[in-house]
């Protein structure tokens, strides 16, 4: 059982830097705590704007939508969850969305890992 804890802390660890995350907000737990409470909540709404944004062929709303994304995981220092959201906000800044589905799977299976990650720090 023990090493179950730390075969889920290192996932954990991999997928979100804490300290890092902790550092942002000044080392105030409850803070961290609580923004991960409100991104749990407020995320979902982004990834289908950018769903709808591939679906319509809207680069411009794809830009804005995973640029709002990536700011607001940035908070967490979720690496894999930035990196797509960027790749996405990048090909909208180019209006070249040939590769958007593609980058979407990246991102669905980031923010796969991330949640339970997430729902963890919110309960803390």
């Amino acid at each position: 059982m023990k090493a179950e804890k730390m075969t889920e802390g290192s996932q954990s660890a991999m997928i979100i830097d804490r300290s890092a995350a902790l550092d942002r907000v000044g080392g105030d737990e409850e803070l961290l705590r609580e923004i991960a409470g409100l991104f749990l909540e407020e995320y979902p709404t982004l990834i289908q704007e950018i769903r709808a944004a591939i679906e319509n062929g809207d680069a411009h709303a794809l830009e804005r939508s995973a640029h709002s994304l990536k700011g607001s995981v940035a908070n967490f220092e979720a690496t894999a969850a930035v990196s797509a959201a960027f790749r996405l906000e990048s090909l909208g800044r180019s209006n070249n969305l040939e590769n958007a589905r593609e980058a979407m799977v990246a991102l669905d299976v980031a923010f796969e890992a991330l949640h339970p990650v997430l729902i963890n720090l919110s309960t803390e």
